[in-house]
């Protein structure tokens, strides 16, 4: 099996690498007479793309979407949704010196070993280019999640290096997106272009801590045991290239906390917390759905590293081409689109099993079955 294809009832297939002549997607399992053009997927595209700051990668895409398939007279048909992004500005050229070079941090080793064979041109297919293709399909899940049940998905970045977010009691995601960062507070954007200015003229890179939330989400999604709303989260997060942790709730916070403080008292009003993340046992509870997800530094360095050839010799890597200082600084749209498509798939297991289970009393916080 080759595992590119995400979600059970509503999957998305991606396809593509970073330096080929297109990407794309194939959704099956959407539900019919969504209303989708092609200018709908501008906005997430454009916030996760590369080349609109100094902070980013120089790569410049127009990433515009050609619907090829399951979409007649402006709405969705329920047939498999293709999708289409040409690569317009793909440098292959940067690539030649290291071609038969693995480059410290990358998959070019483990790609090598398990295929026999790999691309090296920007990484090929585990180059983050891949995540453009599930924010599009990401674009049309959050739509009908929001036209269906009144949800919203929204992510920011709460710390880069050592710089963390002095969080407010409420987050402002006007302000979140006013900015380059998706930081949440706006007087620490100048001390954040100080720090991503030093590390690109020092030629190293720097990790980030995303957050991403849903609200509206109703009680019940998710599955007891295999199939548990945080495993299916925390898998779709890892999924993404240079993810390497993810919390739900309080996450690894929850240790440090005794049981008193931990546990999420109710009211007739609601929830008094929600150090769970908005998920018991694996189900929903109809509170925000909360989750953290960090990102290593970026691997593409300038700076000399140690490593080996695809003979076993010692050699000195340096890459060159155009590399983002840090990768976590396009992914709150990619991390919003995963959750997105985490949900709908499990809307659409949650309504198959239990759509005419009635609403239970007593209903504690927010939305009814």
């Amino acid at each position: 099996m080759s595992d590119n294809c995400f979600g059970k009832l509503f999957t998305v297939t991606t396809f593509g690498e970073s330096h080929g002549p297109a990407i794309g997607c194939v959704i099956d399992g959407c539900p019919p007479g969504i209303a989708i053009s092609p200018g709908e997927f501008r906005t997430d595209l454009a916030r996760r793309a590369t080349g609109k700051t100094r902070h980013t990668s120089q790569r410049h895409e127009a990433d515009d979407i050609e619907i090829l398939s399951g979409v007649y007279a402006g709405r969705t048909t329920g047939t498999p949704i293709a999708l289409l992004i040409c690569n317009t500005d793909a440098r292959s050229k940067d690539y030649s010196g290291i071609a038969e070079q693995f480059r410290p941090g990358h998959a070019d080793y483990t790609y090598h070993h398990k295929y026999g064979i790999r691309d090296p041109r920007g990484g090929g297919r585990s180059s983050a280019r891949e995540t453009t293709m599930r924010v599009a399909a990401g674009v049309i899940a959050k739509k009908w999640l929001f036209e269906s049940y009144d949800i919203q998905i929204h992510a920011g970045i709460n710390q880069i290096g050592q710089l963390q977010a002095l969080m407010p009691q409420a987050v402002d995601w006007s302000v979140v997106e006013s900015n380059p960062f998706f930081w949440p507070v706006a007087a620490q954007v100048s001390e954040l272009e100080a720090l991503l200015d030093a590390a690109r003229k020092s030629g190293d890179s720097l990790g980030a801590r995303v957050f991403v939330q849903a609200s509206g989400v109703p009680v019940g999604w998710g599955q007891p045991i295999y199939g548990k709303l945080d495993a299916e989260i925390a898998s779709a997060m890892m999924s993404i290239n240079a993810v390497k942790g993810v919390e739900i709730g309080a996450g690894f916070a929850s240790v440090s906390q005794p049981g008193s403080m931990h546990r999420d008292l109710m009211s007739a009003e609601g929830f008094l917390s929600n150090q769970a993340g908005g998920i018991l046992g694996g189900i929903s509870t109809g509170q925000d759905i909360t989750c953290q997800v960090a990102f290593k530094p970026t691997s593409s360095l300038r700076l000399p590293g140690n490593s080996l050839d695809s003979e076993g010799n010692s050699v000195e890597v340096v890459t060159t081409g155009r590399h983002d200082p840090c990768v976590g600084l396009r992914a709150p749209p990619i991390c919003e689109a995963m959750l997105a498509l985490c949900l709908m798939d499990l809307a659409l297991r949650h309504r198959a099993q239990c759509g005419d289970v009635p609403a239970q009393t007593p209903l504690v916080p927010g939305r009814p079955l």
